[in-house]
């Protein structure tokens, strides 16, 4: 177990969960999260600057939730959330369905080359002569 600093209030916190803020801020935003998503459910025309206002939470933390996908925009919502790639619309997340698929293919691209370097290189290693390279010779 290690002790560290929360990112958000600075107390001193049991670090287990690869979250780094303490209980006490997680909870915070979860009430916030709350909040916020029961607004949006009987708001639904609402703007971003009306949630933050009424609900007190700010609108980074709002897009937070909403980049994380645990929100969603709906329909005749008047948020805008945009792809952080190609600025299309979204609903939630980072990215759109086109930009998910893209990146996806190109990760997994990129996964298959190096697991194909790398048993390049073990086949490489496996043709080299034993013993440091040298051969006895029958005198």
């Amino acid at each position: 177990m290690e002790i560290k600093n929360c990112k958000r209030c600075g107390k001193m916190y049991s670090y287990i969960t690869g979250i780094p803020i303490c209980d006490q801020c997680k909870q915070k935003d979860e009430d916030d999260f709350q909040k916020v998503k029961k607004y949006i459910y009987e708001n639904r025309g609402a703007s971003m600057k009306e949630i933050s206002d009424d609900c007190e939470v700010s609108v980074e933390k709002i897009t937070r939730f909403l980049r994380d996908g645990r929100l969603e925009i709906k329909e005749g919502s008047n948020i805008i959330l945009e792809c952080e790639n190609c600025g299309q619309p979204i609903k939630s997340g980072k990215y759109c369905p086109e930009c998910s698929k893209k990146l996806e293919r190109e990760l997994t691209r990129a996964g298959n080359t190096a697991a194909n370097n790398t048993s390049r290189e073990n086949d490489d290693k496996d043709s080299k002569p034993k013993g440091g390279g040298m051969r006895y010779l029958k005198s």
